[in-house]
């Protein structure tokens, strides 16, 4: 036998016991070693030169045209509101707004039609989003008129945009060379603690809300609120009663914003994957605003299997997946959610200025944590007043993945699921819970007792 075969055995040996015994983080060893051993032609390292920004640009475009790019948070809405008063007659999105005022002299001007085009962005979730101030006050009525402003614009300039409230509508907004405009509702103040509201918001097309922004709600603790002012250690009852009528409803639940302790409670008790719309991670920029790795790895598809008492478990965490109350396994580690990077630089860098770099970095650190079936992109593009150079709006977005194909560990594959894929598939999960759910219901409703069936529209 020869060296090399020898060595490519030894290889193989090496990630199989890294699979069984070690996880994922020794099976990315063995796979950067294999990848090494591919290299070697005549017991030399052949050295080929990086491709140029050109030649990724267009390799990275490629990839674009196949997938939808999914940016799961954009604020223009709210400045739509600020800036116009929500009228929209003279608004000219199709044109390219730094050179029309005000928008020009507008620090968080980000986004319009042509550089949504130039960035090949495929889908946007438009943030409905009300101030926490308007808390106990109007900030249904305004929620309400946040949406409303999301389905005129897409009806003023339909050549461009489509509403899309399902998976399907994603991709069939992309094949037909259009820009998904999806709702979500930004900070759980906005339905009021009405389970009423919340269907409501459904029926107009809204598909996540974020359980809180930065404030407390009456049943979920925010991360402005961590360590000293938590006022319920995390979700309460009704918060609980939110996340379950969210999950039967087919509505992402989005727990960017919230509290560490709230997002281990949601995973604790959600049926469907979760999404973190535009969020960092701790690790890199220690706030209470960014993800913790504990929470980042309940992201992960961690395999269940049987241990030699009969328990099951995963090969990571050895917690019993038992159910006392149904008596079956339920895999409380494994949500498949998604984590989309947010693109501002204090949250990236922990300072006032940060680099397209700092969001690879944070891309990469939730790939080596969770996978890369688990991060996508979140840019809070005019949310922000500061953006990271080399991604000074929504026309940069081609940037990442040139950036990311220097990274051997990144396939087309794999860099289509960070564009959109992975959260198609999540919204996917999250629309056949539900629907099992409602089938389900219909199906049991006639046998249950009156007191049961709840319609409660207050904690």
């Amino acid at each position: 036998m020869s060296a090399r075969r020898r060595c490519e055995r030894g290889i193989l040996r090496l990630l199989f016991a890294a699979m069984t015994r070690w996880g994922i983080v020794l099976v990315r060893g063995a796979w950067a070693s294999w990848a090494l051993l591919t290299r070697v032609e005549g017991g030399a390292l052949t050295d080929r030169e990086a491709p140029s920004l050109a030649e990724r640009l267009a390799h990275a475009r490629a990839i674009l045209s196949e997938v939808p790019l999914i940016d799961g948070h954009n604020d223009l809405v709210m400045n739509i509101r600020t800036v116009l008063e929500n009228q929209l007659e003279d608004f000219p999105f199709d044109k390219n707004l730094t050179e029309v005022e005000p928008w020009a002299s507008r620090s968080n001007c980000h986004t319009d039609i042509p550089r949504l085009r130039a960035g090949q962005v495929g889908a946007q979730f438009w943030s409905a989003y009300v101030p926490c101030r308007s808390q106990y006050k109007n900030a249904l009525t305004q929620t309400l008129e946040q949406i409303d402003v999301i389905h005129r614009l897409v009806d003023k300039f339909p050549e461009d945009l489509q509403l899309v409230t399902s998976s399907e509508g994603i991709l069939n907004a992309h094949a037909h060379g259009k820009i998904g405009c999806m709702v979500g509702v930004e900070g759980g103040h906005s339905m009021d603690s009405s389970l009423g509201t919340l269907r409501t918001f459904y029926r107009q097309g809204v598909r996540y809300m974020t359980l809180t922004h930065m404030c407390n709600t009456p049943w979920a603790d925010n991360s402005a609120a961590e360590p000293e002012h938590l006022e319920f250690d995390g979700l309460t009852a009704w918060g609980e009663t939110v996340v379950k009528e969210m999950n039967r409803l087919g509505m992402l639940v989005d727990i960017s914003h919230v509290a560490s302790q709230t997002m281990n409670d949601v995973l604790d008790i959600t049926r469907a994957p979760v999404i973190f719309s535009h969020s960092d991670t701790r690790a890199l920029c220690n706030i209470t605003r960014n993800i913790p790795d504990d929470v980042l790895v309940r992201l992960m598809e961690l395999p269940l299997q049987r241990t030699e008492n009969g328990a099951i478990s995963t090969n990571l965490i050895s917690d019993s997946l038992t159910d006392p109350h149904f008596g079956f396994c339920r895999r409380v580690h494994e949500n498949g959610g998604i984590a989309m990077v947010n693109f501002l630089p204090d949250f990236l860098s922990c300072s006032s200025t940060a680099t397209l770099q700092d969001v690879v970095a944070h891309i990469n650190h939730i790939r080596d944590i969770a996978g890369p079936d688990h991060v996508g992109l979140g840019s809070d593009y005019e949310g922000i007043t500061t953006v990271p150079e080399g991604l000074e709006d929504v026309s940069k977005y081609p940037y990442i993945f040139a950036e990311l194909l220097l990274d051997p560990k990144w396939t087309d594959e794999d860099l289509k699921k960070l564009a959109g894929m992975n959260l198609i598939r999540v919204f996917q999960e999250v629309e056949r819970l539900a629907s099992l759910s409602t089938n389900l219901f219909r199906f049991i409703y006639p046998f249950l007792p009156l007191h049961w069936v709840s319609y409660t529209a207050s904690p």
